[in-house]
């Protein structure tokens, strides 16, 4: 069994498998760009974040029925729970379902069904962040955080994510301003194509408690002071990073070099249908391009958990920390 870790950094729509893909649209009447399962994934080679979104999009074109997202998220958690996550909180995109005429309600109670009963099922605890589209205007934002209002009750917190470059954290200012009123968690991607001003405009504007990618941190010397000293989380997701073009190869990635700093990262996998693995997968991946040994896989492991929101359950964050220290670690499968 694989080290116990939560992931903190996944799209559920990122976990749209080309077969499952080709099961929604046959029974939804969806026409998809590929012929089949095999021109798909060949699909997915990705020269840069923008390559990878227009795909991306166009995909969740079969995601039409609550049903249809109570499957895709019960299919992500069987694959995480195979891979040792224990405690999953999970990015959705409203804006991109509300904009092909799919209702917040229905995403919402669809995904929720899947969590509901996600821990009786398949041993996983999951909170849900509903996440903003940065490259859609702020007034979008905060029109669909009016529309969530009803079923907050299932929403732990919200995200910022799309297309980086050239739409800073600072436009949705009163949006997480209208967030934080309501009591919601917030985080955001920052620092993975946009600089690392991105990164200080989310801490200092969008107040948020964690950033998402946060990469290009060190290229600030005063920021990665700054992160290790009000340890901030960096929910790194490795895998990800190369199939973008963020990081040329894996032996490149600076994972170890934020580790060395001090910095509280971890590691997560994205948009793991597309980006060659889930969570156990980016783990092993590092440790083998990286040399990781077990003691600093058992700091990536921890740093997950103690950057959760589980402040509400602290009893249960107390007991999958508890899991991590007394895990012995063998020849492969973090």
């Amino acid at each position: 069994m694989p080290v116990p870790k939560a992931e903190l950094h996944l799209h559920i729509e990122g976990t749209l498998e080309p077969e499952l893909a080709f099961a929604l649209a046959e029974r939804n009447g969806v026409p998809l760009p590929c012929a089949d399962t095999a021109a798909l994934r060949e699909a997915y080679r990705f020269s840069d974040l923008q390559s990878f979104l227009d795909l991306y999009y166009g995909l969740m074109a079969v995601l039409r029925t609550a049903d249809d997202f109570t499957e895709l998220a019960d299919a992500y958690l069987a694959r995480a729970a195979e891979q040792g996550v224990r405690h999953a909180e999970i990015f959705f995109d409203p804006q991109a379902h509300i904009a092909r005429g799919v209702p917040m309600g229905v995403v919402v109670e669809g995904l929720g069904a899947a969590l509901d009963r996600a821990e009786e099922r398949h041993g996983v605890s999951t909170r849900l962040i509903m996440c903003f589209l940065r490259d859609e205007p702020a007034a979008s934002a905060m029109a669909t955080l009016e529309a969530a209002k009803p079923y907050l009750g299932r929403i732990t917190g919200v995200g910022l994510d799309s297309a980086e470059v050239g739409h800073p954290p600072v436009t949705f200012r009163e949006v997480y301003e209208e967030a934080a009123r309501l009591g919601l968690r917030r985080v955001a991607h920052a620092g993975e194509e946009g600089p690392p001003e991105y990164v200080r405009e989310a801490l200092d504007v969008l107040g948020v408690e964690r950033v998402d990618h946060g990469l290009r941190c060190l290229e600030d010397p005063s920021l990665v002071e700054r992160l290790v000293r009000e340890r901030v989380p960096l929910t790194l997701c490795p895998l990800s990073n190369v199939r973008l073009r963020a990081v040329d190869v894996l032996e490149a990635h600076p994972l170890r070099t934020m580790l060395d700093a001090g910095l509280v990262a971890t590691v997560n996998s994205d948009d793991p249908a597309y980006f060659g693995g889930y969570a156990g997968d980016n783990f092993d991946a590092v440790r083998a391009a990286l040399g990781l040994g077990p003691e600093e896989l058992r700091t990536l492991a921890r740093n997950s958990f103690l950057a959760s929101f589980l402040e509400d359950d602290e009893g249960r964050r107390e007991r999958y920390l508890a899991e991590v220290e007394a895990y012995e670690f063998g020849a492969a499968g973090a």
